[in-house]
């Protein structure tokens, strides 16, 4: 009779062995994939980047006949550019070099936009810049150069054909 009562289930010690095992699994897993989806932002920021600066430099090319992309350089100041905003962008672009403007970074924020449609052979003309994860940019002046790929506070900058900031084996 005594067995007949006896219910069958899991003990206290058995059940906090799970919870302790389920709690050490998200432990390990939370983090990484954290990091996953913040290295993912700054793919798509970067991907975004190229796009849309490649259709920037067909334009000028078309239209202006820029300077080929790629030129070699060591610094570049923002300041020095020309603000444009995505609406005055886009009238330029949209549909003939690409199909619509990227308008926000990985992180949900406005790219900062610059373009200068008179074009002396030694002036820089277009510039695309993330202010990353902080959204708060280093300032306008910015020496080439690869970061951390896990810093994810770091701008990302593209200008005239090339990244100046961008996370390292990532290009």
């Amino acid at each position: 009779m005594r067995s007949a009562l006896r219910q069958r289930g899991f003990t206290l010690i058995e059940l906090l062995i799970v919870v302790a095992i389920i709690g050490l699994l998200a432990a390990m897993l939370i983090p990484n994939l954290l990091d996953a989806m913040q290295k993912a932002k700054q793919k798509k920021t970067m991907a975004d980047c190229r796009l849309l600066g490649g259709a920037m430099m067909g334009w000028l090319t078309d239209t202006v006949s820029a300077a080929a992309a790629g030129a070699v350089t060591t610094e570049v100041n923002l300041s020095s550019y020309t603000s444009i905003t995505v609406d005055a962008l886009a009238t330029e672009l949209v549909p003939t070099y690409i199909q619509t403007i990227p308008t926000y970074d990985g992180w949900k924020r406005s790219y900062d936009l610059y373009l200068d449609t008179v074009v002396p052979i030694d002036k820089h003309v277009m510039g695309i810049r993330s202010a990353g994860q902080g959204n708060e940019v280093a300032g306008d002046k910015y020496t080439s150069g690869s970061f951390e790929p896990t810093d994810y506070a770091q701008d990302i900058v593209w200008t005239d054909g090339f990244f100046v900031r961008w996370p390292q084996k990532m290009t």
